[in-house]
């Protein structure tokens, strides 16, 4: 089926139609996710709640954006109500998981990402990741996070900044 058949399939309730829609994002949501939240088992309940509440919303679906920028808007709300309800805690890679070096090296490289992302302030964090993860325009994160499109760019040079301090070699 076409997008426009699989996106009119699931607005008129299609469940198969939506899965279809969701699974093409799905990777992309699961970043959102677990770059907003910091770790996998939050990561995991925004993710599920996510899908719960688009499936719910897809009813009311304008279109005057893409399904994909619909969609991670809602993973990002879901991922922030699920962090700040439990203020997450970090979680450790089994020693059995990290025996090959390449392995290990890109887990140690993805940890000091997300937990240089964790401490970035969230209003940074988020602007930066709907920036870089979902390629979100200025005007669609200043749309999202209800501020001017200054204000975006502000965040988003301001957490780039941040992000390359603690990723600095004086810093490690």
């Amino acid at each position: 089926m076409a997008q426009m058949q699989l996106m009119d399939a699931a607005i008129g309730g299609d469940a198969r139609a939506f899965e279809s829609l969701a699974s093409k994002h799905r990777t992309m949501i699961w970043s959102v996710c677990l770059r907003v939240t910091g770790n996998t088992y939050d990561a995991e309940d925004a993710l599920q709640d996510t899908l719960l509440a688009a499936w719910r919303g897809i009813g009311r679906f304008r279109r005057d954006a893409s399904f994909g920028t619909w969609i991670y808007r809602i993973a990002a709300n879901a991922a922030l109500a699920v962090s700040r309800a439990r203020r997450s805690t970090d979680v450790e890679i089994p020693e059995y998981l990290a025996t090959d070096r390449d392995f290990a090296e890109k887990v140690a490289a993805a940890d000091l990402v997300q937990q240089t992302l964790k401490g970035i302030p969230e209003d940074l964090r988020v602007a930066l990741v709907l920036r870089e993860l979902c390629d979100f325009t200025y005007a669609q994160i200043a749309d999202y996070q209800g501020v001017p499109l200054a204000t975006v760019k502000t965040r988003i040079n301001r957490a780039r900044h941040a992000f390359e301090q603690a990723l600095s070699p004086d810093s490690l």
